[in-house]
């Protein structure tokens, strides 16, 4: 978190009085300058009737619709701000975008390309004019040694271009072919590839699709192959592996018996046998004695055979 300095604090109480804000609304204001690289902001303070838009040289825009006295007070107060910034080393990256309007929202620096909101006054006068304000030493650092404001990964070193709107803050390195986008807190890292990147864009509808425009034309940010998140790489998506199918489980074929015939047990003295001989159990001769008698049921045996058939049969027992 960057920390002001005994001469950052008494600068701030300095334009907060001179310029009839609130401290916490200059420091919100100045945060807001510094994020807009010097030359624009993007801030939402009670101090300035809520949301609203500062553009170095082009409009300035609060939530306080028709306020013109308001506007040209935060214009005012931006102005000087932005001189301030300038003055101080490291705080304003070099390099700028040019955004085209996208019918939501765009980031950038034209004036004309400003997103829709709710009401706004409009100041013409942004208050420019004059140097740093007096007694101020333009050598003294505005914030304590070893803070930082920068809130990409510390590797990254300087970017290109800067800007913030709605929550939703990004930073370019054309250099390291990285853009790196805060949204609510989770700082996503991009590799962009091959684009030569020159603007972007926020749809204020819907899920606020973000976009660039590069040599290809507009293009959405999530096509952009993501390097981290919140430092830690992307989780890679599980491979999913088709399981062998498992070999189908045939039950073993049934050991067949052999059918039972049809055709009438020989009878003695025929021609189509003799009789048995040995003794036979008497369950054999119940079973052989209920087969008969359902062959003569059906005329295949006559009576007179099932007879003799059955005297043979029961002279065993």
């Amino acid at each position: 978190m960057r920390q002001l300095s005994p001469a950052g604090q008494d600068l701030v109480q300095d334009i907060a009085r001179r310029h009839g804000f609130s401290p916490d609304g200059v420091l919100h204001m100045l945060d807001a300058v510094i994020a807009g690289n010097g030359g624009m902001a993007q801030f939402s303070h009670p101090d300035f009737s809520g949301s609203g838009q500062w553009m170095s040289g082009g409009m300035t825009m609060v939530s306080d619709m028709f306020n013109q006295q308001l506007a040209g007070r935060v214009a005012s107060l931006c102005a000087e701000l932005a001189r301030v910034v300038a003055a101080q080393p490291d705080l304003v990256r070099g390099g700028s975008f040019q955004s085209p309007s996208q019918g939501g929202g765009t980031w950038g620096s034209p004036a004309t390309a400003w997103g829709a909101g709710a009401g706004a006054g409009l100041g013409g006068n942004d208050g420019q004019g004059g140097g740093l304000p007096a007694g101020h030493d333009p050598s003294a650092s505005l914030f304590v040694p070893g803070t930082t404001g920068d809130w990409w990964p510390s590797d990254l070193r300087w970017p290109d271009s800067t800007g913030a709107q709605n929550q939703v803050r990004y930073a370019y390195f054309s250099q390291a072919h990285r853009l790196v986008i805060d949204i609510g807190g989770t700082v996503t890292v991009y590799d962009t590839l091959d684009h030569h990147i020159g603007g972007f864009g926020q749809q204020q509808s819907g899920g606020g699709t973000l976009s660039f425009t590069s040599q290809y034309g507009l293009m959405d940010v999530t096509r952009l192959p993501v390097v981290s998140s919140n430092g830690q790489p992307p989780q890679a998506q599980p491979s999913i592996q088709a399981s062998p199918m498992p070999a189908p489980a045939f039950a073993p074929a049934p050991a067949w018996a052999p059918m039972a015939s049809s055709a009438p047990p020989p009878m003695a003295g025929s021609a189509t046998g003799s009789a048995s001989s040995g003794p036979a159990g008497a369950g054999d001769v119940l079973a052989t004695l209920e087969r008969l008698g359902d062959l003569r049921a059906k005329g295949i045996v006559s009576d007179a055979e099932f007879a003799a058939k059955k005297a043979e049969l029961l002279a065993r027992l």
